[in-house]
């Protein structure tokens, strides 16, 4: 990357307010605020916490700071859509609207690149020459209509590499997972550029490439973590990362760190090998998987506080003939692994389930085991994770790089030391005005907080709602007064409703009784069709309900009329048999802490305010966030959750929430 100008001669403010005018927006306080916060950290190195609400427009407010940065930025998001958004709308209009500044060289550097991990790009070798079989030989394609759509995936992919595409899965043809398994591999499968005969064309080599040659990368949460704290390079050097959708990268470092086993993976892994390897040890590992089988059938599922002696056992014998697996394959024949890929993807089957079997038999008091439940589709499996992720994060991300952190849901509690704490930051090291942290530089890792606000007036747009007549929420579902208080809102507000429920069979029960009570009204419950189908119909007619979990609560926007009242039905705590959740609540609890509130508590907070931020999304939107949960009104703890929550108007009158719907429906 060529050096940057180390003096910039334009500043901040004034790069955004071109980029505003030109995109045809307005000056926003909240947006110029966090634009100067973000600049003074990527100079100062001291980490930022930022929350700014719906409507800021933070994307700019970060990005406008990087182009001006001396150094590479990395930003990374939790999710996709938001990835997809930044390449391709917010960055290609933002270097459009600095063209100027960038052509003058007044230090503003707009070439950026898109990093994702190596499954999320066609593969070459794969689509070339065929999918490993069990036995590792390279097989033809599938029969079927899984052959035709591959094909057409093939297809895509040859045109992508004649018209220098990127091979992305993003722009190939409509598919599903499994399909797109057969054109994809992961970082464990693939050959290597250097070994691969495809090297030079390979659709991932050539992003990384074009990353080392940009000023801004942009990446997520999990390739920013197998990089920085898992230590597999796969991101140019670069010294300051904007974490947006922050208050989800513990879930996705977490997700990332987290390793799965299960006795028809360590199957098929030995099957693999059996073709490449002449001695008995391939078979033995086949042998050990019975082994797992039948420990796994013996165990209950949940959280191992002790692993089982049936299952310890098991898996140290998986470990151990996997060990002597990988040590059978012949030495000194790297030239023989490179050209036979089945041969090289065999042997890093065995390779991964020595690693995961390995760490799991360690039983290590900073990791836990768990044993999920089988379904259909899905046998039982082990599942670790680690007990915490605030350590690597620090020792291995903060400890090195300027971290700025953003999102519009970082104060929980309207404080931001849940979230720091849960990212590797104490609040005693917390910066507060001019004041020195104390310790040297080592010792500390100083950070500042700060909350830009919103555009929106909430305590004039939004009313909350909190029913505190109903009963406390049990175990046996939503019972018949719950029900007919969701049918009288719905009724008020003439659909336009989201409901936001804690279970699957929650959603459905509450949709079913909708449809009997109001069938003049839509009303779609998540899983009768694709995400993106159900949204579409709930924007189309006013006069529509939309029920569903968690994918609702943080994923979906839709501004307007579509959506004036959001129904939560019970405050969103994890389940108490959450494995990891449970273990970490424990932890804190025996740490002295109080495991509840930093663990359960925060965990509603944070959701309760994703899903209380679906309702209003611009200036002009009105409505009301009803949640059917006495508790926020009654329990110690939901004076904390209120907290987390937007300034809205709160009352517990249902009849006072009903006419406000009503007069909202006749307008």
């Amino acid at each position: 990357m060529p050096d940057a100008p180390s003096q910039k001669s334009v500043s901040v403010t004034d790069l955004l307010a071109t980029a505003v005018a030109a995109l045809g927006g307005q000056e926003r306080a909240g947006q110029v605020e966090m634009a100067e916060a973000v600049t003074a950290a990527m100079e100062s190195g001291e980490h930022l916490l930022v929350q700014a609400g719906t409507g800021t427009g933070k994307s700019l407010a970060y990005l406008v700071p990087s182009l001006l940065h001396r150094q590479r930025v990395v930003v990374a998001t939790a999710t996709l859509a938001l990835q997809h958004q930044l390449v391709e709308r917010d960055l290609p209009r933002l270097v459009e609207a600095v063209k100027d500044a960038s052509d003058s060289g007044a230090g503003v550097d707009t070439s950026y690149a898109v990093l994702k991990g190596r499954s999320n790009y066609a593969c070459l070798h794969r689509i070339r020459e065929g999918v490993p079989d069990d036995q590792g030989a390279l097989v033809e394609l599938p029969e079927g209509s899984l052959g035709k759509k591959v094909l057409e995936l093939r297809s895509w992919a040859e045109k992508e590499v004649e018209e220098k595409g990127s091979g992305e899965r993003d722009n190939a043809p409509r598919h599903t997972d499994k399909e797109w398994r057969q054109v994809s591999v992961n970082h464990r499968e693939c050959l290597g550029a250097a070994k691969c005969p495809f090297g030079q064309e390979c659709f991932a080599e050539r992003a990384k490439e074009k990353a080392h040659r940009s000023h801004l990368v942009i990446t997520n949460h999990s390739l920013l973590a197998i990089d920085a704290i898992e230590g597999v390079p796969m991101i140019p050097d670069y010294d300051v990362v904007v974490i947006d959708e922050a208050h989800e990268l513990t879930t996705r470092v977490t997700q990332a760190a987290t390793d799965e086993l299960w006795a028809a993976e360590v199957e098929r892994a030995a099957r693999r090998s059996q073709r490449h390897v002449d001695g008995p040890e391939a078979d033995n590992l086949a042998d050990a998987s019975d082994a797992l089988r039948a420990a796994i059938s013996e165990a209950s599922p949940g959280r191992f506080d002790r692993v089982p002696e049936e299952l310890s056992d098991a898996l140290v014998l998986v470990r151990d003939a996997a060990r002597a697996v990988i040590s059978a394959y012949p030495k000194g024949d790297a030239a023989a692994d490179d050209a036979d890929a089945g041969r090289a993807q065999a042997k890093g089957a065995v390779q991964e389930v020595f690693a995961t079997a390995d760490r799991m038999a360690a039983d290590l008091e900073s990791d836990v085991l768990w044993m999920s439940e089988g379904t259909e589709r899905m046998p039982p499996r082990l599942c670790v994770a680690p007990l915490q992720v605030w350590g690597p994060m620090r020792d291995k991300l903060l400890s090195d790089k300027t971290v700025v952190f953003t999102s519009a849901t970082l104060m929980l509690g309207g404080d931001f030391g849940a979230v720091a704490t849960s990212v590797g930051l104490k609040p005693s090291e917390r910066l507060v005005g001019d004041a020195e942290p104390a310790g040297t530089s080592g010792e500390t890792l100083p950070w500042r907080g700060l909350d830009v606000g919103s555009p929106f007036d909430y305590g004039k747009q939004a009313i909350l709602y909190i029913a505190r007549h109903l009963p406390p929420p049990g175990r046996d579902g939503l019972g018949p007064a719950v029900l007919d208080e969701i049918a009288e809102l719905v009724d008020a507000a003439e659909g336009r409703t989201l409901g936001l429920f804690s279970s699957r069979r929650a959603a459905e029960t509450a949709a079913e009784a909708i449809r009997d009570r109001l069938p003049h009204l839509t009303t779609l419950a998540q899983g009768d069709a694709q995400l993106p189908e159900l949204a579409l119909q709930f924007v189309s007619d006013p006069h529509t309900c939309l029920f569903g979990t968690l994918s609702l609560w943080q994923g979906l926007d839709v501004p307007g009329d579509t959506c004036q009242l959001v129904i939560i039905d019970r405050i969103p705590f994890p389940r108490p048999d959450d494995p990891l959740l449970s273990a970490r609540q424990k932890a804190a609890d025996r740490a002295g802490g109080n495991g509840f509130m930093q663990i359960a508590a925060t965990h509603a907070a944070l959701l309760l305010a994703q899903g209380s931020g679906r309702l209003i999304r611009t200036h002009t939107d009105r409505g009301v966030v009803a949640v059917l949960d006495p508790r926020l009104a009654t329990a110690r703890y939901g004076t904390f959750l209120k907290a987390s929550l937007p300034p809205m108007w709160t009352t517990t009158d249902p009849a006072v929430v009903r006419k406000a719907l009503a007069r909202l429906a006749a307008t």
